[in-house]
């Protein structure tokens, strides 16, 4: 059944939520929720500039909602903050600790006039402990966590993976999974709650499996060696002739043989495949194998070979590759392209993206949100809203 031709709900539409808007990954866990349906209003700094740059109409991550800048040092301001977290389900900030608490927004200021609210807490560090006060990015917090450490090639420094890891795996991946968590409890209880989440916390969590690796002995604490590391060399990128690459992963037996079957080589030769003291000598020969032919000509060899040889493409090459065209991976529309919200129901209907990230009315975004036009055009002539 297609949800969009049966026209589902979101599956979660009407919930309410109110975005103070911050840096990684508080947009990228308020998006994945304003993807699932979710009403949500993003509170803008006031005067605030773009770090970055950039046109504003492509920056998709604060796709699926709306923008008002609200004036936070001014009385009336803080009031129309206050009277709007008493219509939402949830709060979302990202500032460093006691930010909002020197604002007058805090959880025990917003909880006690609304007890049905979430108030959900982004930060690096976490609220508490010594490093709560202390500036960080993605690349410190994979650093601390230890998850930055294994990342990278023997007798090299590590490598940030750029920032998907920290930001929007750890970061705001886990800040919408504990607000759904947080929504579903508050079905039991009647009550909202506060929510503590931290990057350093969540990067943490992604490192279980290795982790347990490392203390069964099957993972060696330093960089290179391992299975999963680029390493081995059935579980490796590999360049072709025209500079491009093939990612391999061929890690079980039936895998393994099929993709040395299509470099032409003999399974039988490489029984002891599992033996890290052979993997330096074999890749080195696999490399010289790869350079022979351009990527095209080896997607030609493994397109029908089950063998988990893939072509690593760019971001808009694998928005044209066939298999994304087919599952609709990503939104396209004229120079437009972003990802599709993820994951699909049967029933329910995820809210599809806007080509560009445009800026409604301000008067239709508080209206929605129950603010009498009136009060709107008073906030706007003092300067207090834009």
């Amino acid at each position: 059944m297609n949800p969009q031709e049966n026209g589902g709900q979101a599956p979660i539409a009407k919930i309410r939520i109110l975005e103070f808007s911050g840096l990684g990954p508080t947009p990228f866990g308020a998006m994945l929720l304003a993807d699932l349906g979710a009403e949500v209003l993003r509170i803008e700094r006031y005067g605030a500039a773009r770090p970055l740059g950039g046109d504003p109409q492509y920056d998709f991550l604060y796709r699926n909602r709306p923008s008002v800048a609200i004036d936070l040092k001014s009385p009336d301001g803080l009031a129309l903050v206050r009277d709007l977290a008493t219509r939402a389900d949830v709060v979302i900030e990202g500032y460093r600790p006691g930010t909002m608490e020197r604002l007058g927004l805090g959880p025990e200021a917003l909880c006690d006039a609304n007890e049905r609210l979430i108030y959900a807490r982004m930060s690096g560090w976490g609220q508490t402990g010594p490093l709560a006060s202390r500036a960080g990015h993605d690349i410190n917090y994979l650093a601390l966590a230890g998850a930055l450490h294994p990342i990278g090639p023997s007798g090299a420094p590590p490598v940030p993976p750029v920032n998907l890891v920290g930001n929007f795996g750890g970061g705001g991946t886990f800040l919408a999974m504990g607000v759904l968590a947080a929504l579903v409890e508050r079905q039991r209880s009647g009550r909202g709650q506060v929510l503590d989440v931290a990057m350093v916390d969540g990067i943490s969590v992604l490192l279980t499996q290795m982790a347990g690796w490392m203390q069964m002995g099957l993972w060696n604490s330093g960089r290179g060696g391992n299975l999963l590391d680029g390493s081995a060399y059935f579980y490796r990128c590999y360049e072709t002739a025209d500079a491009r690459y093939m990612a391999v992963g061929a890690l079980e037996r039936e895998f393994h043989d099929a993709f040395l079957v299509g470099l032409g080589l003999d399974p039988s030769d490489f029984d002891d495949y599992l033996n890290p003291a052979v993997w330096s000598a074999r890749a080195s020969e696999i490399e010289q194998l790869f350079r022979t032919r351009t990527q095209s000509d080896w997607c030609g060899i493994f397109d029908e070979r089950d063998a988990c040889v893939s072509p690593v493409l760019t971001f808009r090459e694998a928005a044209e590759h066939p298999a994304n065209r087919a599952r609709h991976v990503h939104a396209h529309s004229g120079p437009s392209l972003q990802p599709s919200p993820a994951p699909r129901f049967g029933r329910s209907q995820n809210r599809q993206p806007d080509p560009v990230v445009s800026k409604p009315d301000i008067h239709d975004s508080l209206q929605n949100w129950s603010v009498a036009a009136e009060e709107i055009r008073r906030l706007e002539q003092k300067g207090v809203v834009l």
